[in-house]
């Protein structure tokens, strides 16, 4: 469609805001966790897209503007960790060790299944820190000699994935302690999980919010130290 105004950032704006706001209602109305609203606003913004055949710099141009806001809303999560820092200061051993075997284990068996699948090394590179934050996983890739934006689609799929098996992860291993699961879903599905440990309880996502930080650090440790 060869319209002057989709090459603007206010059509990308537009769309996402719509498509997220869509994904909500349906998420209420259904409550189930393959509702989950970024998955949902993710199919409709694609959707329309290849509907209306626009080209993705037409998208991009808006949707940049709304990444902006990833890292503001990403230490607006410092609020929560403050507001349960009396859990914290109990529990920070735990949370040390879960953090380090969580992310040990995510590069341990990325690592391994790209071996037997023999996979290429830059392939292998990009999928290995899938579980941490979108901008430490680029950073990551690309010193690794990955490519960062395989390492993004891995890190949201990994997200998504952790925020709709949380629930009947939980209910199936009658997971019930707030921080083991507040960190389980930092650890695995960093800031998408956030999202969902957040809706779980306060406790939950002050837990899932310091372990995005911290599984990013070992996570880093562990490819300095073994590739």
């Amino acid at each position: 469609m060869p319209l002057d105004w989709l090459y603007g950032s206010l059509f990308g704006v537009t769309l996402t805001l719509l498509c997220y706001g869509l994904a909500l209602l349906l998420n209420k109305k259904l409550s189930s966790p393959l509702a989950n609203p970024l998955l949902v606003a993710s199919v409709l913004c694609v959707g329309v897209l290849l509907a209306l055949r626009i080209p993705y710099a037409a998208y991009e141009a808006g949707g940049s503007v709304v990444s902006l806001f990833l890292g503001p809303a990403t230490c607006a999560l410092a609020v929560n960790i403050h507001r349960q820092w009396h859990w914290l200061r109990r529990a920070w051993l735990p949370v040390l060790g879960g953090c380090a075997a969580g992310s040990l284990f995510s590069v341990a068996s990325v690592y391994l299944f790209c071996r037997l699948l023999q996979l290429e090394d830059s392939l292998t590179f990009s999928l290995l820190p899938k579980a941490v934050t979108t901008p430490i996983a680029m950073e990551l890739a690309s010193l690794t000699g990955g490519v960062p934006a395989i390492a993004v689609a891995a890190v949201l799929i990994s997200g998504l994935l952790g925020s709709i098996l949380a629930q009947p992860l939980q209910k199936a291993l009658r997971l019930e302690d707030p921080v083991a699961l507040g960190v389980a879903l930092g650890t695995a599905s960093h800031a998408i999980g956030t999202t969902k440990a957040l809706e779980l309880g306060e406790v939950q996502g002050a837990f899932s919010g310091m372990a995005i930080g911290i599984s990013g650090l070992f996570t880093s440790l562990w490819l300095a130290l073994f590739f």
